[in-house]
């Protein structure tokens, strides 16, 4: 294997930059798409390498060698990865397989949960409005997904603002935004590089869903003013949303809490709505390919490697 075989553990670390860029930057729907697929992507290209580096270092050992048929001399002739970087690659692969798996295990099992809780909750219909006095709103993840107000909210809120909130959570509800958060925190857990990543994706979700309700509306600075207010209302008090929503992180007018601060969501919407920058958008896509490919073409060599390995020990 070459050295690029490392590029996949070292493009995260430009994930804090890039994300915040991309967030700012592009459209959000193209935004939330582009970094939740590039978290997938990163994440997999990773843990591909740590897997790969971990069987070039098992490839090493002489028993090993004699189950495969493998010349010992070919592999430690023609194979870069030394013995302690696979042996710590494979100790990194145990504990990032072991925390995507706990990952997935709770969010799955918080998903069938949130479905349960969503087709209980009062009412036939999509919307959902709570007598509770302190103000919160999201969209509780589900087959079909609920949208739940609480009349605190309802109360902070004027006719007109009311109409951004819940053409705010309607998108929520509609795109399954709780699948682009939960795909990318996923990722995170599997290399925790990506955190920033995944919080940019939670931002982003956000955006799309501001910039929906202003559309829907009409009236962007409006739609600011709504976002502002129903942040101050559910800042008074602590909300109270079923356990599974808070793991998927079901959409609200705040959001998930640490997805993006709300002035600059608001700021966001008292500005022209963004335009598709097609250099950036192909930049970032260009460096999550590098990330890829250079993952199959470690993988590739590593093929290759073993192959001639085999070949070299069966001549006589």
């Amino acid at each position: 294997m070459h050295i690029a075989v490392y590029l996949p553990l070292v493009i995260p670390l430009l994930a804090a930059p890039a994300a915040r860029l991309v967030a700012e930057r592009l459209p959000p729907r193209t935004a939330a798409w582009l970094l939740a697929g590039s978290a997938v992507v990163l994440a997999g290209a990773s843990s591909a390498v740590l897997g790969l580096l971990a069987l070039s270092a098992a490839v090493r050992l002489p028993l090993v060698d004699a189950i495969g048929r493998l010349s010992l001399r070919v592999v430690l002739r023609d194979d870069p990865a030394s013995l302690p970087v696979g042996v710590v690659a494979g100790a990194l692969l145990a504990a990032v397989t072991v925390a995507a798996g706990r990952a997935a295990w709770l969010r799955a099992g918080a998903l069938v949960e949130a479905h349960r809780q969503a087709r209980g909750l009062p009412g036939a219909g999509q919307l959902v409005v709570l007598a509770d006095d302190a103000a919160d709103a999201y969209a509780a993840p589900g087959w079909p997904g609920r949208i739940v107000v609480t009349s605190g909210m309802l109360g902070a809120l004027s006719r007109h603002e009311r109409e951004v909130l819940l053409a705010h959570e309607r998108a929520h509800a509609t795109a399954r935004h709780y699948l682009f958060t939960a795909a990318a925190r996923l990722a995170a857990a599997a290399n925790p590089l990506l955190r920033p990543l995944a919080s940019a994706v939670g931002y982003s979700v956000e955006r799309w869903a501001d910039e929906q309700a202003a559309a829907a509306t009409g009236n962007r600075p409006l739609a600011a003013r709504a976002v502002a207010k129903a942040a101050l209302a559910a800042s008074a008090a602590p909300p109270r949303r079923p356990a599974p929503a808070a793991v998927l992180g079901a959409c609200g007018p705040l959001g998930a809490r640490g997805a993006g601060p709300v002035p600059r969501r608001v700021a966001a919407l008292l500005r022209p709505a963004p335009r598709p920058r097609l250099l950036l958008l192909a930049a970032a896509v260009a460096l999550v390919a590098v990330s890829g490919l250079s993952a199959l073409e470690a993988a590739r060599d590593l093929h290759s490697l073993i192959e001639f390995a085999q070949a070299a020990a069966a001549r006589p």
